[in-house]
């Protein structure tokens, strides 16, 4: 096991440890571990954790958050999906509890309905920011699963998430708005982990919504807000006056104003007058 380590040892690195080698942080992963108790301590207790809880996490790393979850919460089972098999195997062998399951997976790849026996689904988890927003979507489709979860992501894409106007306010905003409530928990600096990464990080609570207003045409619905925030410095008029939508009913004070200026609700009814 230590020959095929090797090539990923270094001194320098925060986790090696005289006589007992671990791998190295590998950046094509995204792997930023974090280093602040009460960090995790916050995640933990943002959620509700029972003796009936499953709660899931995405990227164990060396273990830091895991351990923790296990040592303060009486949930039933702990669910860790890890990409990285050698840190997946470092965990196994210093985590002795029989709640613990860990599937070495590429998160992307797993179908979560198969997890269906353990819902409600918490989810704890220091994500790998490269995929935020893939995984932010995977949970979108099964949103039925999970009754709430804290995530660790970069500070950018959590202001992209909870935008309701202006720059960072997008098409993917609206859509995971729709289908999430969001609330912004603190801001964590790149010292709290190892190695920093190049940016500031943030907690993002987040909580399925179940019962969401019915929108007629749903998918195209969230096609024509792609095609409205296309190029998100033109209007309205100039993003749509190339597509099939007749804009002629349209109020001229509404088509005047770039998408990131419109409001869900705007969007909504101006959706429904091109239905009629």
């Amino acid at each position: 096991m230590i020959k095929k380590y090797k090539k990923y040892q270094s001194k320098k690195d925060p986790s090696y440890k005289t006589g007992n080698k671990r791998p190295a942080k590998k950046k094509q992963f995204g792997q930023h571990f974090l280093r602040k108790q009460s960090v995790v301590d916050h995640m933990i207790e943002k959620v509700k954790v029972t003796p009936k809880t499953t709660v899931m996490e995405i990227g164990c790393g060396d273990g830091f958050l895991t351990k923790s979850i296990l040592l303060q919460t009486n949930c039933k089972k702990l669910i860790v999906f890890e990409i990285d098999e050698q840190w997946a195997n470092v965990v196994k062998s210093e985590i002795k509890d029989p709640r613990l399951q860990i599937n070495i997976e590429n998160i992307l790849d797993v179908d979560l309905q198969t997890l269906q026996k353990n819902t409600p689904l918490v989810l704890l988890a220091n994500l790998p920011y490269q995929i935020t927003f893939p995984i932010m979507f995977l949970l979108q489709k099964n949103k039925k699963l999970f009754s709430e979860g804290v995530v660790m992501i970069q500070e950018e894409v959590a202001q992209k998430l909870v935008a309701k106007k202006g720059r960072p306010y997008s098409a993917a905003s609206l859509f995971l708005q729709y289908h999430f409530d969001f609330e912004l928990l603190e801001k964590v600096g790149p010292e709290n982990f190892t190695p920093p990464p190049k940016v500031n990080s943030r907690l993002l609570y987040f909580k399925p919504k179940l019962d969401v207003p019915k929108i007629k045409n749903e998918e195209e619905f969230w096609k024509f807000l792609k095609l409205c925030f296309k190029f998100p410095r033109r209007t309205l008029q100039n993003n749509l006056k190339t597509t099939h939508y007749d804009l002629n009913e349209t109020a001229p004070e509404i088509l005047k104003l770039r998408a990131q200026q419109v409001s869900f609700e705007q969007f909504l009814e101006l959706w429904n007058k091109l239905l009629n």
